[in-house]
């Protein structure tokens, strides 16, 4: 099969990669290298999805990305630097190639951002989205997933989260692009026939996990015995996933498209545990062997208080049953990171 990845240098659309090129598929990444982090950490993880390894001087990113792409094209992998915005690259692309599903992984990440910069959310996650399913149309590409997030969900009053709920008070604009893209999709499946999953990540974590979110983030400046911004009085919580678990999901969500028709589905995708910021932390702190130094900070805008997901649905549809306990997660991560982090 020829999978068409947007994001895939990225943490989670990295480790899809390699398991798509291991079970013997061909894989088309599209990735804008944005600065939204450092892009050297991307080029890392695409080498390490492919197997491969190159030197680079990391003196331009311009060349350091088309050297990267020189390299790394075969007759199964093909790496393109391109942004989702720009639906005339786009179109280049899928005239080039036979695109059997589409996994579409590629957004402006990050809560707190997010409302910093909302216009660029809606550039990226909403019309790059967009282009995607325009192009589904024009090329007759009838099989669609869709990452979406838990923080559709706001400060929903009930818990487990379920699928079911009213998503309809998010509270960040990242929240607010992830159900718009839920919303239109069903347009687009409704007008066009597009068979479409989105997927409701629970905070993921694991080897290669962006710099930026808190448990790589801790894991370094506790690693460093430096000062960690601790949000509240640690009781916030979170359902966190392991990137494994997450991967699973998602093959079963492609597994699922290919042998049915005329769907259109929204699944949680969580872990099973919800552990609080507190107990992150402490986590942590044992598998480094070290105490982190807080500096207690009030709770930030856009920030929801807790989350946990109602699995049912994921378990029965598509047979997910996340297996990687929180503890057993972290303590993966912290050998990654000091094998690998920096």
């Amino acid at each position: 099969m020829n999978y068409l990845i947007t994001g895939g240098s990225g943490f989670i659309g990295s480790h899809l990669v390699e398991h798509l090129l291991k079970n013997g598929h061909s894989v088309i990444n599209i990735d804008s290298f944005d600065d939204f982090y450092d892009y050297k950490i991307k080029i890392k993880n695409t080498l390490e999805s492919i197997s491969k390894t190159l030197e680079f001087s990391f003196h331009d990113k311009e060349l350091d990305i088309q050297k990267l792409i020189f390299e790394t094209s075969s007759k199964n992998y093909q790496l393109y630097y391109q942004d989702i915005r720009d639906k005339e690259g786009l179109e280049k692309i899928f005239t080039k190639h036979k695109v059997d599903v589409i996994i579409h992984l590629a957004a402006l990440a990050g809560v707190r951002p997010s409302i910093e910069r909302p216009m660029d959310y809606q550039e990226v996650n909403i019309k790059g989205t967009m282009n995607l399913w325009e192009l589904c149309r024009e090329f007759s590409i009838n099989k669609f997933v869709n990452a979406s997030s838990s923080s559709v969900y706001g400060n929903n009053k009930k818990s487990p989260f379920s699928e079911e709920d009213s998503v309809d008070e998010p509270i960040s604009p990242y929240a607010a692009t992830k159900k718009c893209t839920e919303v239109l999709g069903h347009v687009y499946h409704h007008l066009y026939r597009i068979d479409m999953i989105h997927l409701r990540f629970f905070t993921v974590y694991g080897p290669r996990q962006r710099p930026d979110l808190a448990i790589y983030k801790f894991t370094k400046l506790i690693n460093s015995t430096k000062e960690i911004p601790f949000y509240g009085d640690g009781s916030t919580a979170r359902d966190y996933t392991y990137i494994d678990d997450i991967i699973d999901g998602i093959l079963k969500s492609i597994n699922y498209l290919e042998t049915h028709q005329n769907v259109y589905e929204i699944i949680n995708l969580g872990g099973g545990e919800v552990i609080s910021l507190e107990q992150m932390v402490s986590t942590i702190e044992e598998n480094l062997d070290k105490k982190s130094d807080k500096k207690s900070l009030p709770l930030q805008p856009g920030d929801v208080q807790k989350t946990n997901a109602d699995i049912t649905k994921a378990r029965s549809l598509i047979g997910y049953h996340p297996t990687t306990h929180f503890k057993n997660g972290i303590k993966k991560f912290v050998e990654w990171f000091l094998k690998n982090g920096s």
